[in-house]
């Protein structure tokens, strides 16, 4: 790519180089695979479904990435990696195993299938590390951060792709994702988001791509044409210079994206591709959809879209743009449902959705941010609610009377001391309807049941975990309230996380018990 992407990033990146570090280092959203919400082509086929159903394991460096997949029984067994911190050459090695193979200068996800990995916590900001997946299938990349991922220079990652997929690969989410690069090629980046060589049935949603001369490609040549069927909604482009993203053959769905300074090309649709463009806003930007730098044409049927401030070059040659006034030259079916924002409210709702630590708002179509519905059916959906709670506490002792609290952000009026006060009228509610509160003491305490007890008008909660907070060890997971067992352990501090709910829980009290 042309050295003028540094020039143009240049002023762009000084102003924002610190808040884009500060928001990832201070975010406090707590996020789980969603319990729902997979759309796009990445619904069909069978679904993309990760690794619900499996284990759930927390890794903080690449090396437990590596490891956690290496650890599994097989190369499908399912998995959850929840990441947490900062991943990056430093801690990241090969690991070796039947049931992975991986590398030293990426994550490597490959010949591998049934995987979730999702930022937690504080957030996960793979740093000069790309993600690469490669003969895999089934697999949610969800609320993490890949930034400045190098081709050339030092150190090198990926083939310079902050995500890649190539070889045979099936079914794909990638979900409130935040994919950025500090240029263009001469200053050694490649593309944010490209497939190739026969990848079909992904789906990238609400996610923001910024500053890179290469938003992404499907199909590494004129010739690479066994990819398609890709899903791009809810997307924030920004700072873009072209490929946003290249189409060379397959069909691919571009539905309410906001598209701000593009600064060469857009969406690229050629080599016999289709493109199907609704309902999208385009701002500040240049030839921002049509047939570029090839005589092989594209194609595109387009509706609903906002053009505000585009200009578009004269039709010469290999360049085909399709403005001034986009019309049809194709039509495509889709198979699956969507619902559309109207495009003047696209940049609006995907301001407040798109990205990491968005807390994994979604949009309805109402033009409104939404989070996760919980009743809708999903990866890791719990089923039927229980019902809310024990009427009688189990034998023992209550350890949490006496012990102190604390959690996330709470809703007005209540009390994290409300959960271990023995009364069951008073009561904690997260500010919204997912949170988490904890119980914890001077000293290690040995806990093996917890009962969750909820207060008189409640929401009810369709998933949760109780977590070991000294190690991050997942000790239960369920839905509802009620009493849970689990093998003894010694810990300071036990976390109540909740994942997932209908309306807004009232925790009456979090009891925690030694046997």
């Amino acid at each position: 790519m042309r050295r003028a992407v540094a020039v143009r990033l240049s002023a762009l990146l000084a102003a924002g180089a610190l808040t884009a570090a500060a928001g990832v280092a201070l975010s406090t959203t707590t996020a789980s695979a969603a319990t729902g919400g997979v759309t796009g082509y990445a619904t069909q086929n069978g679904g993309t479904t990760g690794g619900a159903g499996g284990q759930t394991v927390r890794a903080t460096t690449g090396t437990a990435i590596h490891q956690a997949l290496c650890s599994r029984a097989s190369s499908s067994t399912p998995i959850t990696i929840q990441v947490e911190g900062t991943i990056n050459h430093g801690n990241t090695t090969k690991v070796s195993g039947s049931s992975c193979n991986t590398a030293a200068d990426r994550i490597e996800l490959k010949q591998i299938s049934n995987v979730t990995i999702v930022g937690v916590g504080n957030g996960a900001v793979f740093d000069q590390l790309g993600i690469h997946i490669r003969e895999a299938a089934n697999i949610v990349i969800q609320n993490v951060t890949v930034r400045n991922v190098k081709k050339s220079g030092s150190p090198t990652s990926n083939g310079g792709d902050a995500i890649g997929m190539e070889s045979d690969v099936r079914n794909v989410w990638v979900d409130h994702v935040t994919l950025e690069a500090s240029g263009g090629e001469s200053e050694g980046y490649d593309g944010l988001f490209d497939m190739k060589d026969n990848t079909q049935y992904v789906t990238l949603s609400y996610s923001v791509l910024r500053n890179s001369g290469r938003g992404g490609l499907i199909g590494s040549s004129e010739s690479d044409r066994s990819n398609g069927y890709v899903t791009f909604h809810h997307n924030l482009y920004e700072n873009i210079d072209s490929r946003a993203p290249l189409l060379r053959g397959g069909i691919a769905h571009m539905y309410n994206n906001h598209y701000k300074r593009l600064n060469e090309s857009g969406i690229n649709s050629r080599a016999g591709a289709r493109a199907k463009v609704d309902n999208n806003y385009f701002e500040d930007s240049k030839d921002v959809l049509g047939t570029f730098y090839t005589s092989e044409a594209g194609y595109w049927q387009v509706g609903g879209n906002v053009f505000d401030n585009v200009t578009w070059s004269s039709r010469s040659g290999d360049h085909n743009p399709a403005g001034p006034n986009p019309t049809s030259n194709t039509s495509v079916s889709i198979p699956y449902d969507f619902t559309l924002d109207g495009a003047n409210c696209v940049p609006g709702v995907v301001a407040q959705t798109a990205g990491a630590g968005k807390g994994l708002k979604v949009s309805d179509g109402s033009c409104t941010p939404q989070s996760p519905d919980p009743t809708d059916p999903g990866p890791t959906d719990p089923g039927e609610p229980t019902d809310p709670g024990p009427t009688d506490p189990p034998a023992g002792a209550n350890l949490s009377l006496g012990a102190g609290a604390d959690g996330s952000s709470k809703a007005s009026g209540t009390s994290y001391g409300n959960v271990i006060d023995g009364n069951t009228s008073t009561y904690w509610s997260p500010s919204g309807s997912t949170g988490s509160v904890s119980v914890k003491w001077g000293s290690a305490t040995t806990v093996s049941k917890v009962g969750i007890r909820l207060a008189s008008g409640s929401g009810t909660i369709g998933a949760y975990r109780l977590l070991n907070h000294d190690t991050g060890a997942v000790l239960a997971s369920g839905s509802g309230a009620g009493t849970v067992s689990f093998s003894p352990a010694s810990l300071k501090k036990i976390t109540l996380e909740i994942t997932n709910a209908s309306g807004t829980p009232r925790i009456a009290e979090f009891e925690t018990y030694a046997n």
